[in-house]
């Protein structure tokens, strides 16, 4: 069985899950996913420069009514487990976690403890961080030790 980390930031749609769960053709994945509420993890001003840089101008307008804190979480707990029922629909064992604090300590920690093949960050674009290698993706290959694949979120959730 193939063990995939897989680190999200939102409820995973219909089109994630089948991207994921085809990566590796007809071989059984195993799911770890770690979520980390959006309002949880950058702040309003780079959330709002993503969200002009997508052209999507009421998105911006609309970043300081993203929950954040304790708000945040209670919303992280029902993504996280969307994205995992939908995982085990799709034929696929999952389970996961939401991550309070330090996500790429939080990563590696998961990705040695389950022996991961992989890790995959599925996340909406962060131009800022990305232009920087701020981004999850660009600081796990890093510190992870395993491959890590960036893949885009097909859509809003």
């Amino acid at each position: 069985m193939f063990t995939s980390v897989l680190m999200i930031e939102k409820a995973l749609t219909s089109a994630d899950v089948e991207f994921v769960t085809t990566l590796h053709g007809e071989e059984p994945v195993s799911f770890h996913v770690l979520l980390q509420p959006r309002g949880d993890q950058a702040d309003r001003l780079l959330r709002a420069i993503d969200d002009i840089a997508l052209g999507e101008l009421d998105e911006a307008a609309h970043e300081r009514d993203t929950p954040e804190g304790k708000d945040a979480a209670a919303l992280g707990k029902q993504a996280l487990e969307v994205s995992l029922t939908a995982l085990r629909a799709a034929g696929s064992e999952a389970e996961g976690r939401l991550i309070e604090e330090h996500p790429l300590d939080a990563l590696k920690t998961l990705v040695d403890e389950v022996d991961a093949d992989e890790v995959i960050v599925l996340t909406d674009p962060h131009y800022v961080e990305e232009f920087f290698h701020r981004d999850w993706a660009s600081r796990a290959r890093h510190k992870v030790g395993v491959p890590v694949l960036k893949l885009f979120s097909h859509s809003k959730a």
